[in-house]
């Protein structure tokens, strides 16, 4: 008589670090995915383009520690984003590595990402006619009036999108006209498509803003305006998508001659300050996101109460 055959080990859970660009949930991640045996997969939208490096604070090989990360430097900038597209590549690579008993952990701010990740999330498809006419009237009006719209058919999107966001601006008008539904009321309910524990990184809004301040000073002496003239050269300004992002939006102006270089990164640390508040209020709105303190008195102890808080869900 055959011994009864034990039964295949569980899948391991989704772990995905969240919240404010700043916060520290890079290197919590990294930290994560050492402990737990893990691999890092990006949920910046930014991240996924190639040569952005410097403006979105993408991990240097040394920060990654030999933790390896999926789903960096798959885009040229000249790549209009999907978040559908980026569904499809996210969940082939979490599907590879919980089949390999590797947790996989997402990390990143796009809430959108996030959640077409690890939500059941299906997205309206497109209207060709739509799509041109409303982005005839971008290219006419500018992003203030169609935000205006948007701001008057669905408060809750125009609150969650940046007002100089004219492509995703343009979606959710779409979305609306081809649908007759406001844009928020096509996002799912918080269903899971993973066993998935997610961690909110909180850091109050004073220190987060100095960080930010800091931060983009160090961009700017980094190099960005460098980095964003070579990717001009290799097609930025064209991007849809990529030009619009915090740091390189900005320095396009410059490069441009519409403002000064010190104007470019005073109004980079100003939207990316209004953007990571966008961003807190989108996790917030999560049942799910359990908050642990990311300030600097507590940095020392964020590991330590993430790894507590992921052992038990991990190792079941």
């Amino acid at each position: 008589m055959k011994p009864a055959s034990s039964p295949a080990p569980a899948a391991p859970p989704v772990v995905a670090v969240v919240g404010p660009t700043a916060a520290g949930k890079s290197e919590l991640g990294v930290h994560l995915a050492r402990e737990l045996g893990g691999e890092v997969v990006n949920a910046d939208s930014m991240q996924l383009y190639r040569g952005m490096d410097i403006g979105t604070a993408k991990l240097t090989a040394e920060e990654r520690q030999g933790v390896p990360h999926h789903l960096l430097d798959i885009w040229d900038v000249t790549v209009a984003a999907s978040v559908a597209e980026y569904q499809k590549l996210a969940r082939a690579t979490i599907d590879r590595l919980r089949a390999e008993g590797r947790v996989p952990v997402l990390v990143g701010g796009s809430g959108l990402y996030v959640r077409g990740a690890i939500d059941a999330m299906d997205f309206p498809g497109t209207d060709p006619e739509v799509r041109a006419r409303l982005e005839a009237e971008l290219a006419e009006q500018g992003t203030g009036p169609l935000h205006a719209r948007l701001v008057h058919a669905d408060p809750e999107a125009a609150r969650a999108i940046l007002p100089s966001n004219g492509r995703r601006i343009v979606r959710a008008l779409e979305v609306i006209e081809i649908t007759g539904q406001p844009f928020t009321a096509n996002l799912p309910g918080h269903e899971a498509v993973y066993d998935t524990i997610q961690i909110g990184v909180d850091v109050a809004r004073p220190e987060l803003d100095a960080r930010i301040a800091a931060r983009v000073d160090r961009m700017w002496e980094a190099g960005l305006v460098d980095e964003v003239r070579a990717l001009e050269a290799a097609g930025l300004r064209e991007g849809r998508t990529a030009s619009r992002a915090l740091g390189y939006q900005q320095v396009l102006a410059a490069l441009a001659g519409e403002c000064t270089e010190e104007e470019a990164r005073a109004e980079t640390v100003r939207a990316t300050k209004r953007f990571a508040r966008r961003q807190d209020s989108w996790f917030r709105r999560d049942p799910r996101v359990q908050w642990l303190s990311g300030a600097q008195s507590d940095r020392g102890e964020l590991h330590g109460h993430a790894m507590v808080l992921l052992e038990s869900a991990v190792t079941a």
